[in-house]
């Protein structure tokens, strides 16, 4: 009995080793995120710091290093302990219950075009059992910054607060670090032209709150995450997502390019259905990880859109009234291989739940869903259905296609003039999603949806294409 005593006595011990470091402490910092928040103009080098402390009574070792240095790899930022300076720090002690400073410096040359947005590495602290870091932030090229000064799981700033219109525009690229929100009953408006770079998160509209993308043919707006090198094309969520709640006043994307997030558009009420609708024209969504568009008991309209190489569904239609008139679905995604089909319909949803305990669960949202689809092509690599539905006998589901190009094993009534063939784009993996001389969605619309011109801006003729694109002869 003594010696068992004696075993669970040592077991509670703190976790020293032989010679003496305590391996188990968990460090504290001052901050948890070092921000240089200066624009710079022209090169130049600052230098700030932050302090970690050891809580515990015992001493502790640990390396210390650049996470961007490890390795081959490189970084703008250089670090400082103990009077030492480097990337790359073994075996530094702190004493127990005292603390140690450490300097940050980062180069930047704003003038080179190839600097990012933002800066980001993290200084690692490693001993033996914990892994822990700060994160560095500093803005490398000259913007409009957007950086989150709300904690918790969505880290946001709001940018247009209630009865506020705010306009982006496009003197100079918006930055966005964390989620840029829009509050309840507060407009975000975008201009022609406007570039907007993501760093993890997204735009969050709020609900009651509105936003209108305002592109053109010849200035688009772009969204996309701040990886801008060719490198990280392959890097399909770099951000989060657009993310707009329900509200009473319509929102409008407009000719606009939307890429390599998570989720490229997400509409999803947070407590009821309100009625407005969200108008998406002339709009090309692409390279996101799952969804191109997700739709939770929203009410969508896309005109003139181009989906494509999206890592899940590229449109999946959750409760709610949808309509896709001009629509051009190609999903080549191969990386892996895609499991789920281009476009799925269903009257249910499920909504992740967490309890007074802190225990997760789920409960399923179920409400009646409609989709009508005119003059649009559904295509992919996938083999069988690129258009399929999942439905719950507690609600309505209804879809009706007209004049589409569906790849589809069967088509029932609801697909009226539609058919499973090729449409022949010009580049499957390439993403041009124009129409080959031979395709067969050529002069095979409905003439009247009052869709004068293609995504392009181009003349449709009396009876339109298929799709986003009108075939012109390439000259």
């Amino acid at each position: 009995m003594a010696v068992m005593l004696m075993l669970a006595a040592t077991l509670l011990l703190p976790s020293c080793n032989r010679h003496g470091y305590d391996d188990s402490i968990k460090l504290e910092f001052s901050t948890d995120t070092l921000m240089f928040d200066t624009v710079f103009t022209t090169v130049t080098s600052i230098t700030r710091h932050f302090t970690v402390k050891n809580p515990g009574k015992d001493p502790v070792k640990l390396d210390i290093f650049l996470a961007g240095a490890s390795g081959a790899g490189n970084s703008y930022y250089s670090i400082n302990v103990n009077g030492r300076a480097g990337t790359e720090f073994h075996d530094v002690e702190i004493p127990g219950r005292d603390s140690i400073f450490v300097f940050v410096k980062v180069n930047i040359n704003p003038t080179n075009q190839n600097t990012p947005y933002l800066i980001t590495d993290s200084v690692v602290f490693f001993n033996t059992n914990r892994r822990q870091s700060v994160q560095l932030v500093a803005f490398g090229q000259d913007a409009h910054f957007i950086v989150a000064d709300h904690g918790g799981s969505m880290p946001y700033k709001i940018v247009a607060h209630e009865h506020e219109v705010v306009h982006w525009t496009n003197d100079k690229p918006w930055v966005i670090y964390g989620w840029a929100a829009v509050d309840s009953l507060g407009k975000l408006i975008i201009d022609p032209g406007t570039r907007v770079y993501v760093h993890g998160g997204g735009i969050w509209v709020y609900r009651y709150g509105s936003i209108h993308v305002n592109g053109t043919v010849d200035q688009p707006v772009t969204i996309r995450g701040d990886h801008l090198e060719s490198f990280f094309d392959a890097d399909y969520a770099q951000w989060d997502r657009i993310l707009i709640n329900e509200g009473t006043e319509d929102n409008l994307i407009e000719n606009a390019i939307i890429s390599h997030a998570a989720i490229g558009l997400e509409i999803d009420i947070l407590e009821e259905f309100l009625g407005n609708k969200t108008v998406v024209n002339n709009t090309i969504i692409q390279n996101n990880k799952m969804y191109g568009v997700l739709g939770h008991a929203a009410n969508l309209e896309m005109n003139n859109c181009q989906v494509s190489n999206n890592g899940q569904y590229s449109i999946a239609m959750h409760v709610g009234n949808y309509k896709l008139n001009h629509v051009t679905v190609s999903n080549f995604f191969s990386m892996p291989a895609r499991k789920t089909p281009a476009v799925l319909l269903a009257n249910y949803y499920e909504v992740p739940t967490i309890n007074a305990a802190g225990e997760y669960g789920s409960i399923y949202m179920i409400g009646d869903v409609n989709l009508e689809c005119n003059n649009s092509i559904i295509y992919g690599n996938r083999d069988g259905n690129e258009f399929a539905y999942s439905k719950s006998n507690d609600a309505a589901l209804s879809y009706v296609f007209r004049n589409s190009i569906v790849r589809r094993d069967e088509m029932d009534a609801s697909f009226v003039n539609c058919w499973d063939r090729d449409p022949k784009f010009v580049s499957n993996y390439g993403q041009d999603c124009n129409l080959q001389e031979n395709s067969p969605a050529i002069d095979a619309g409905l003439t009247n949806l009052g869709i004068l011109t293609d995504l392009k801006g181009r003349a449709r003729n009396g009876t339109p294409d298929l799709g986003a694109y009108e075939y012109y002869p390439t000259r």
